[in-house]
Order: C-alpha cells, then structure tokens, then sequence
C-alpha cells in the first residue's frame, strides 16, 4: 500500500536527502520518497500505520523540528519562530555570564543552558546521525564547540554555535521563500466545478468528475476548474498565475479558458473540452511535483561529494593537529588550530547554496509560466546555441482556415470531399484535422479499420471503398490535405495558417543573442520559405518526415551544438527527447510532447525560451560564483588558521558569513529580472 503525508520543517535539501535514506533503511518501509519543494513525503508498506510510526519516530531522532501531518491536515509550523526565541535568549544569557561575575557552578550551568538553546537541533543531529554511520557538518560544530570549551575558549564556543545557528535560520528562511514561490501554483487548484445537469440544476462536484463535453458555470472570483471553451458569457479572467502575464484576459463565446484561470467579473457557461487529469492545471501540478526529481550535474556532485567530505576535514584536522604539536611541542595550541580547521572547512556554503541557488531559478521561472523540469534541465538550458522550431502549432497559431476545396471528381460536390476526408481525419488531434472535421456540416458516421500511416495521413474503408486522407505528394503552393478513392486522386484541400505575433518575437531575440535559429517542418517548400523568411530564420528545411526531424538533430547535436528543440505534437515526441533541451507548448501541445521534453512553456508563447535561456545563464552564473567564492575564502583561511595567523572567531566570521554571503546571492536568481 501508499501513503503520502505532508512533512514540516525541513529547511535544508541535504538534511532531506539524509532523512529520506534512513527512512529507507527501515525494514517496513519500501521506496520512501520526500518531495523537498512540496514538504510531501511517500512510501509503501504493507503495514502502513506501523511503518508511519517508525517514521515519526526515526524524524523525531533526525530532524527535531520536524512534523509528520496528514494531507488534508493544515498545520502551520512554528519551529522557526521557536528557534529564533531560543537563541535570542541563549544570546542574552551568554552576554550575562560574559560580563557579570558568579560563581564556578554558576558559570557553567548557564554557559551549558546557553549553549544547548541555540544549538541543541545541531547537537542532536550530530549524535543521532553518528550513531547510524553519518559524519556530516552538524559534528564538526558539535566538535568544535566542545573543543573550544576545553581549551578554555569558551566564548569563542559560543559564537560559533551562534553564528551556525543564525546561518541555519537564513537557509531556512531563504530555501522557504524558494518554496513558497513554487508551491503558490498549487494554490490555483481548483476545488470543485459547478456542473449544470440536464434539467437545468447547479451541482458542485470534484473536477475529476466531470466528462468532456459536460456543461458548467463559472462565477466572478471562482476557478475554472477543466480546460473549456466559452458557450456564453463575457468577463475578464486572471491568468497570471499560469502564464505569468499580469493584465487579464478578457474572453467571450468561442474562446478557450484555461483551468487555473480565475474569473474576475461576470459569469461564465463553458463547455469542457478535455478531462480534468488532461487539462492544463493537472499537467502543470504533475510536472512541478516532480521537477525536483532532475537534479543538475553539479548538484549531483555537490551533494555526493559533501558525504565524504566531512569525514575527510575531520582526518585532516587530526593531520593539522600533529604536525602543528609536532613543531610548537604545545598540544593546547595544536588541538586549537585543529578546531579552527573543522570550522572553516564546515561544507555549508556549498551544500546550501547550489540547490538554493538551482530552488530560486526554477522558482522565477515557473512565476513566470515556464517550467523546467529539474535543475539538470536549466543547467542544459544555459547552453543552448541553436534553437530548432517545428512550424504548425509552435511559430504559428495552429489555427487553420481552408482557403480552397477541389474536386477532380464531376461526381462529387466540394461538400462531399470535405465529408469524406473528415472521415478520415475524425479521430486525429492534428491541426489541420481539426480544421476539416469542423468544417463538415454533415453527421459523420463511425467508421472501422482506420490506420495511420506516420507523417503521410489515414487509410480506412467506407462503403466498400478504399480512401486516403493525407499527403501523397508535397504541395508546393500551400498547406494541402489530398483525398484518393482506390488510389485516384479525387479532390485535394488547400489551408493556410497564421503567425503568432510573439514569433517574431523569439526569432529576433534569438538572433540577437547570438543563438543560431532553424525550421525544420514537414510542409512544402512555399510555405516554409515564406515563415522562414518573415521571422528571419537562418536556416530552413521543409517536407520533413518525424525521423527526419530526428536525424537531423541527431546529425547536428555535438559538444559545441547544443540544440533546444521546440515542438507540440505527438511527432515532435522523439526530437523533444533527443534534443539538449526539448520546448514544448502547455496549451495546445499533446501529451506526449509535454512528457517528453524538458521545458514547458505554459502559454504557448515561444518569445518565453528567451526568458528561460536568460534565467538558465544567470542561475548557472550563480552557482559558480558560490563555488568559487566559498573555495576560495576556506582556502584562504584554513592556510592561515593552520599556522596560527588567525583565531576561531575569525574562522566562524568566514565560514558563516560566505555561507550568508551564498545564500543572498542564490536569492538573486529568485528575483531575476530578464527583461
């Protein structure tokens, strides 16, 4: 059996990644999952209220502040409210036993109070955690704090329990407003929709209830709850927290209306158009639950390699000790370096900023209706130098009108061809099906034994006859659909589709930014040339088959092409998994596509790969001025703490505040402006 619960108080990725491989371990548990950016975690067990016990009970030993609740359960936590509390007050007592005299006893008892409220989540982590095998930062403080009172460095123990302690208290605010910026979409969940039944009655029931074609009511400050085109009614709707745009959209009879969108006046009748689980806010919730799944090459590392670092400070800290009591012959002042060496080496810096750094990028991204997939995405989104557009449905609208129906059959009106092609094309999703079919005045009868043929069209059997819907030969005029009966060619459709305005858009942009630009489409040669030409493409290709869209990148992807990929359709699925980075459209993009690219453009606005390429640069840029900075100040210090030129306390100042340092520039990228 399942089960998913909510868990509060987890401030820090890797302290997330620690609990989750001791949950693991338990013999009750299998595949135990904590989902960091939704404070969710999930884990099967045939006895699931025995393995949730022995959950609670092992975070309780791991994670102090941490609270295991129900979904449904909405429990604020105030475990930082606490902690702040707590080292105000150990703060205020260690400034009492600094300047006023007491007792020996006195002294102690206090300076042990003191040190156990700011620090006591550090000291039980370290404890905890050794017992099962785990060397990690929190030891190195609890050491070093220890370490100092030994030597009689008591207030220098102090400031670096405080300092830690305010450190953690920043990680936990900044990583929390990570969050928060990601889970505000789960906030536009809709939670019910009003279904109009077929004597005319309201009814409020789940979205997930709700059948496509069904009829529903809308009202001014609700949610419309499944993807849906308007039947009647004129009001303005919030989309923002979908696509990021701020100024709302006014729609009115036969325009869609995405789920998510709020309306902000009037009331209106939809007609849904998909199912719930199909519809854009469902898509948009599956893929931010697992983003976090895709972590970036560089965090990978980061996070591997921080499990053996620790335990590696703590052999070097003992190799600083003896040759330091070697030469001075003075093991009060050895056993003093080594503890600034645990200090300074403390591997925060690294381990907080670089997947707060990956949290707050992928947060600004989905605020703006972009979302990537995991930090490994943005990282590849960061170096992309060629951008390849499939046409219909991504630079263009999708949205196609016939421009020409002709029989070559005498016998056959222009309505009987588009009868007999919406046969054909009655069950396909592609845009210019679409277009034929409702074109069709006529009550289309269902039809058997219809196969596809991948890139040319649809065969089936009606009346005894054989029919081809599609496209034998490439059209050089324009978008064609042709029509064959027993292999004579009977009448062809001509259609033409238009530009989206934000094309140009990307296209320039693109240029501009130095980032070769290509079209790779699978219509005749006029057609592509004449979209090529307009949006300044630099290269084009036209009459190209799925493969061999996918030959192509596979052709061109090297190490110094990296190539984003930007489709909607079900035949863009093998280009959009290839690619260094596949774009798909969240709108009117299949599913397939969506599942198998990287990033989704939640509007279907292709201008937004600028915003995402933008935002991949400057968090990538952030994380390796992180890295660089916190090497190079430990390095820095350690050399000058081992032979004696600095203190413990200078070491603390390091150590906490490149931490900090690191921790508001991964900020930065949370509040990126890329305009």
């Amino acid at each position: 059996m399942k089960k998913k619960v909510k868990i509060l108080g987890l401030d820090c990725p890797n302290c997330a990644k620690t609990l989750e491989t001791e949950i693991n371990k338990l013999n009750n548990v299998k595949n135990g999952k904590i989902e960091f950016v939704k404070n969710s975690l999930e884990f099967e067990s045939e006895d699931i209220d025995k393995a949730l016990v022995d959950i609670i009970n092992l975070t309780k030993q791991i994670e102090p502040n941490a609270k295991i609740i129900s979904e449904q359960e909405k429990k604020k936590n105030y475990s930082i409210f606490i902690d702040v509390a707590l080292l105000i007050i150990g703060i205020a007592i260690s400034i009492i036993i600094h300047f006023v005299k007491m007792p020996v006893w006195c002294y102690w008892t206090f300076y042990c109070l003191a040190v156990v409220m700011i620090g006591y989540k550090t000291f039980i982590r370290a404890c905890t955690l050794l017992f099962k095998g785990i060397i990690n930062e929190n030891l190195l403080i609890t050491i070093s704090v220890i370490g100092a009172s030994i030597v009689s460095e008591n207030m220098e123990g102090l400031m670096v329990i405080t300092l830690y302690t305010i450190g953690k208290i920043f990680e936990s605010l900044a990583v929390n407003k990570s969050r928060n910026s990601i889970e505000k979409l789960a906030q536009i969940q809709p939670e019910y929709a009003n279904l109009i039944g077929d004597d005319g009655d309201e009814t409020k029931v789940s979205p997930e209830e709700v059948k496509v074609g069904s009829l529903i009511i809308v009202k001014p400050g609700e949610k419309v709850p499944i993807d849906s085109v308007v039947i009647s009614g004129t009001a303005s709707v919030d989309t923002q927290s979908l696509t990021g745009e701020s100024i709302p959209v006014t729609v009115s009879p036969k325009d869609n209306v995405l789920s998510g969108s709020i309306v902000l006046d009037g009331v209106l009748k939809l007609k849904t158009i998909s199912e719930y689980q199909n519809s854009a806010i469902s898509k948009i919730l599956n893929l931010v639950e697992n983003a976090s799944e895709n972590k970036s090459k560089t965090e990978t590392f980061i996070s591997k390699i921080t499990r053996w670092y620790t335990l590696g400070i703590v052999i070097l800290a003992v190799l600083v000790w003896g040759i330091v009591w070697a030469v001075t012959k003075n093991i009060d002042i050895a056993f003093y370096r080594g503890l600034i060496f645990l200090v300074i080496s403390c591997p925060c810096a690294f381990a907080i900023s670089v997947p707060l750094t990956y949290f707050s990028g992928l947060g600004n991204a989905s605020k703006k209706g972009i979302l990537i997939k995991g930090s490994s995405f943005l990282d590849a989104c960061a170096k992309v130098n060629v951008v390849a557009f499939d046409k219909t449905g991504t630079l263009t609208t999708g949205k196609f009108e016939i421009e020409k129906i002709i029989s070559f059959d005498k016998s056959k009106s222009e309505d009987d061809i588009i009868y007999l092609a919406s046969l054909g094309e009655q069950y396909s999703l592609h845009p210019l099906a679409k277009t034929i079919t409702n074109s069709c005045t006529k009550k289309l009868k269902q039809i058997k034994n219809v196969k596809e043929i991948a890139g040319h069209g649809v065969e089936f059997i009606y009346n005894k006859k054989h029919y081809f819907v599609g496209r034998k030969n490439k059209d050089q005029r324009q978008s064609a659909v042709e029509i064959y009966e027993n292999d004579k060619k009977i009448g062809e459709i001509l259609l033409h589709d238009t530009i989206k305005h934000s094309s140009f858009d990307v296209c320039n942009n693109l240029n501009k930014m130095g980032i070769k630009t290509v079209l790779l489409s699978g219509d005749n040669e006029e057609s592509v040339k004449k979209v090529s030409d307009l949006l300044n493409i630099q290269e084009s290709y036209c009459q190209l088959l799925p493969q061999d869209k996918y030959l192509w990148i596979e052709k061109n992807k090297n190490k110094s092409n990296r190539i984003g990929y930007v489709g909607d359709g079900i035949n863009d699925a093998p280009s959009l998994t290839l690619a260094n980075v596949g774009f798909s459209m969240g709108i009117n993009g299949s599913p397939a596509s969506i599942e198998a690219s990287d990033i989704v453009l939640v509007d279907d606005n292709p201008n937004k790969i600028i915003n995402a390429i933008k935002i991949s640069k400057f968090t990538r840029k952030i994380v390796i001025e992180n890295i660089v900075l916190s090497a190079i100040v430990k390095i820095v210090f350690l050399t000058l703490g081992s032979i004696g030129i600095t203190g413990m306390l200078a070491a603390v100042f390091a150590d906490v505040g490149v931490t900090l340092l690191a921790i508001l520039n991964s900020m930065r990228a949370l509040y990126y402006k890329n305009n």
